[in-house]
């Protein structure tokens, strides 16, 4: 999210006269996401459902992953950028969009996957794990292990800028050491003059083009002597305009690492508040 955020205003500020602000999610732009979605989640699902690639560590040498788990349980937050290719192993593109592809985890010393998970699950309380990001959360419904879900995102930089979302998050059991979830964006939209009189929201995929769509992919795997949290996330923000790249390019790239490092700290945190 601050990635997002953070380019798009950056960009303003450099270039008022430039109107950045409106942007269409145009049929071509969805288009391809969908279709880097599905080329992801065709390998998403096989890592799923098998304990023995469950983790991104899982695929290491041996000593790689040794060392990668040891870092891990230092307390360091692993993150790296991922890319989904067609059949000739060409990035897949989202014509008038960028697509953002990021896998980060942590782990959580001394939980257990009940713990991490009833921290996780927890939507009415997220707009306390999640601050400042998150200013409001809550659970709209849940059906087993099914949930719908409401959330509220803003950031402060230069400018303010909230967006109301909608969530579909499912999860599912692989056995009782391993867990994973799936989370849909079903509804985003800009928040304009958010918490003012004349509060109003822009119309779906006619905003500035922060945050068209995102998924989130959570994996949990409960060890002995705790619990590592993976996140991947797929998301869809507009591109950047014509002659802002040499100012925006750098946060593309850096900043998202950033955001993702500082979900995963936060769901720590929160389950070492509540739990230790």
């Amino acid at each position: 999210m601050k990635s997002i955020l953070l380019v798009l205003m950056l960009g303003i500020a450099a270039a008022p006269a430039i109107r950045i602000l409106t942007a269409d999610l145009k049929p071509d732009t969805l288009a391809g996401f969908e279709r880097y979605v599905k080329t992801a989640e065709l390998r998403i699902a096989k890592e799923e459902n098998d304990p023995a690639t469950f983790l991104y560590f899982d695929k290491l040498s041996a000593s790689d992953r040794s060392r990668m788990m040891d870092s891990l349980k230092q307390g360091a937050v692993f993150i790296t950028k991922l890319t989904a290719l067609d059949s000739e192993s060409r990035p897949l593109e989202a014509p008038g969009g960028l697509i953002h592809h990021w896998l980060g985890m942590v782990f959580i010393s001394g939980a257990t996957l009940q713990e991490v998970l009833s921290v996780v699950q927890d939507y009415n309380h997220h707009q306390d794990y999640y601050r400042p990001e998150v200013i409001r959360s809550r659970l709209e419904s849940r059906r087993d292990h099914h949930f719908k879900v409401y959330l509220r995102f803003q950031e402060k930089k230069l400018v303010t800028v909230t967006l109301d979302t909608e969530h579909d998050v499912e999860y599912k059991r692989l056995d009782h050491t391993h867990e994973f979830s799936r989370s849909y964006s079903t509804r985003i939209q800009e928040v304009r003059e958010a918490g003012e009189p004349g509060e109003h929201l822009m119309p779906v995929g006619h905003d500035g083009g922060f945050l068209w769509r995102i998924n989130s992919y959570w994996r949990f795997q409960e060890s002995d002597d705790g619990v590592y949290v993976q996140c991947e996330s797929i998301s869809l923000t507009r591109d950047i305009p014509t002659g802002l790249g040499w100012l925006i390019e750098p946060f593309v790239s850096s900043v998202p690492r950033e955001s993702l490092e500082e979900m995963l700290e936060a769901t720590r945190r929160a389950v070492e508040a509540k739990f230790k």
